[in-house]
């Protein structure tokens, strides 16, 4: 809990009907004039700072956003009537009453493009692209105030997050980062890409042995997650887990986490390096591990800059039969991409609950179809279209609330939020030399030309239908795809019409396997007898009973089969 609940004397002008904010930027804090998005918070909630509680449910409380541009230090800015809010539109609408107000300035960065345009974006600064905890980003301490309409709130923005401290090497664990020539020259400035490897044990007594690759996609890892040499601490605080609606699940991850280090040291464990990559960027906690107009070639830099480097480094066998790729959400979807966009480079990839793998069922929406993102219309009717559920179907968000809070959070595709990083991946640059609207982003009315560039460059289902011919061969036996049948973000509709077509395929047939899970919710990956919460934690074994088979049954000739299983 906060401890700053300072009241704050609310001055009161005839003349002014409108509610205002002004925000002063110290000149202490700012050595420079600062560009960026500037957020006010409101909430009615205590329990920490408002900072931390905007999320796309029910329980979210209050975000209004407006861009700043050459904001000098020791001046003040007024976010007012302009400033779009969620889940309230505007400023002018909030209720009057007892909230506690906190600005945030998320700052943005001027790159000079490969491509011509210079664009204002947040950089990522170790943090994962998260707007309340990137370091370098400036805050108010949250105040208690009595707001009603017609008032004018004064705050400043006194704090500084602080930098991240990188985690250290250990025994198992190490760490690298590279300056990537690729994205470098795109964005016009250093640009890095980082990875934690697990190494194997006995890597140090076996110099001679040369090891597989796992790559573990997911969102930007702080450090090789679900992996703890130490048993479980027996003085942790129980937590609760309102996603799982369990107790304690901390102490379930501790658990789960010493489990897997066990069996790592293990005798008979086959040995690899395990790869979790960290490749945030200024749309997001990672870039979807493809090549974009709008986020450059991170796919060809992750292929043909990082991995070499990490098994150069760490001994890797350094051919696609010795690689394999898996994944859940985002990770799932990277997962299957780099497998069909790199159809030799990886031996198998193992997409758990992936994002949208075929934009007829873009969640709830059909883009090629639909008219509109936001709602199902008919001749007499407007329905909102959902956008997240439980498993029995209650709805928690709309596509629309969903996006209305990107939009309070950053304008031209830059939230760092879910619908504008697949926007930033998928989209070709607009005129401003930002991503081109997938659709309006206030209405929802749906641009057909985006569409069809989406279709033909990122729709996974699309380009392996209409590239059969060519990747069938190279992925015969390779595609594997998990998901719950009551997935939250109706991910499992576009799992659906991908096994239509992959049960179709012929010369050759594509033999990999599509799984669902009964009443699973986001994100199942592929084990029906247990639940999501422990399966999760668990995906450096859970496929490595195929990947293994996958190996004896797919390599070249005089490839090496018995150094790493020792």
């Amino acid at each position: 809990m906060f401890t700053c609940w300072l009241t704050l004397l609310v001055c009161f002008s005839p003349v002014l009907e409108a509610l205002e904010v002004m925000v002063t930027l110290p000149a202490a804090k700012a050595a420079k004039a600062l560009d960026g998005r500037l957020l006010v918070l409101f909430s009615t909630d205590p329990s920490q700072e408002p900072r931390f509680q905007i999320q796309e449910s029910p329980k979210t409380q209050i975000v209004f956003g407006v861009d700043v541009e050459d904001w000098r230090p020791g001046s003040v800015r007024a976010v007012g009537v302009e400033a779009y809010g969620y889940p309230i539109r505007r400023l002018s609408d909030l209720p009057p009453g007892e909230y506690f107000v906190q600005a945030v300035l998320d700052i943005y960065e001027t790159f000079h493009r490969a491509d011509g345009h210079v664009v204002k974006l947040p950089m990522d600064r170790g943090e994962g692209r998260q707007w309340n905890r990137a370091p370098g980003n400036l805050y108010s301490k949250p105040l208690a105030m009595k707001v009603n309409r017609g008032a004018r709130l004064a705050l400043a923005l006194t704090e500084e997050i602080p930098p991240i401290t990188p985690p250290a090497d250990t025994k198992y664990v190490r760490h690298l980062r590279i300056q990537s020539e690729r994205l470098t020259k795109f964005w016009g400035r250093p640009m890095y890409l980082g990875a934690h490897v697990l190494l194997p044990h006995g890597f140090d007594e076996h110099p001679n042995a040369r090891y597989p690759l796992m790559l573990f996609h997911g969102h930007f890892p702080a450090d090789i997650s679900n992996f703890r040499p130490e048993p479980p601490d027996p003085n942790l605080k129980p937590d609760y887990s309102d996603r799982f609606k369990i107790s304690g699940y901390n102490r379930i991850i501790q658990q789960e986490s010493h489990e897997f280090y066990k069996k790592w040291i293990s005798k008979d464990f086959p040995r690899f390096l395990v790869v979790e990559i960290q490749h945030a960027n200024p749309y997001y906690d990672d870039s979807y591990a493809v090549n974009s107009a709008n986020l450059g070639p991170y796919g060809d830099a992750i292929m043909y800059e990082l991995l070499p480097e990490i098994e150069r480094r760490f001994r890797g066998i350094g051919q696609g039969w010795a690689r394999f790729t898996y994944g859940g959400s985002t990770g799932g979807w990277e997962a299957l991409a780099a497998q069909i966009f790199y159809p030799t480079e990886f031996n198998g990839a193992f997409g758990a609950c992936p994002d949208p793998i075929d934009f007829r069922a873009f969640m709830t929406v059909n883009l090629y179809e639909d008219k509109n993102a936001y709602f199902v219309e008919g001749p007499h009717q407007r329905l909102a279209r959902p956008g997240k559920r439980d498993w029995l179907g209650h709805v928690s968000a709309t596509i629309q609330s969903m996006n209305q809070m990107e939009l309070a959070l950053g304008s031209r595709s830059r939230s760092g939020q879910q619908f504008d990083i697949w926007e930033a991946v998928y989209s070709p640059v607009g005129p401003d030399g930002y991503p081109k609207r997938i659709w309006n982003k206030e209405t929802g009315e749906i641009d057909p030309t985006v569409a069809a560039y989406w279709r033909e460059n990122y729709d996974l289902r699309h380009i392996l239908e209409r590239d059969w011919g060519k990747l069938g061969p190279l992925l015969k036996g390779k595609l594997h795809i998990y998901c719950g049948d009551m997935d939250n973000y109706y991910l499992n509709n576009a799992v659906y019409l991908m096994e239509e077509f992959l049960k179709r395929t012929k010369n050759p047939a594509y033999e990999g396997e599509v799984k669902y899970g009964d009443r699973f919710e986001h994100c199942w990956n592929g084990d029906p007898s247990l639940p999501n919460y422990i399966t999760r934690l668990r995906y450096n074994t859970m496929y490595l009973e195929k990947i293994l088979k996958r190996m004896e049954a797919n390599h070249p000739p005089g490839a090496d089969l018995r150094s790493w299983r020792y």
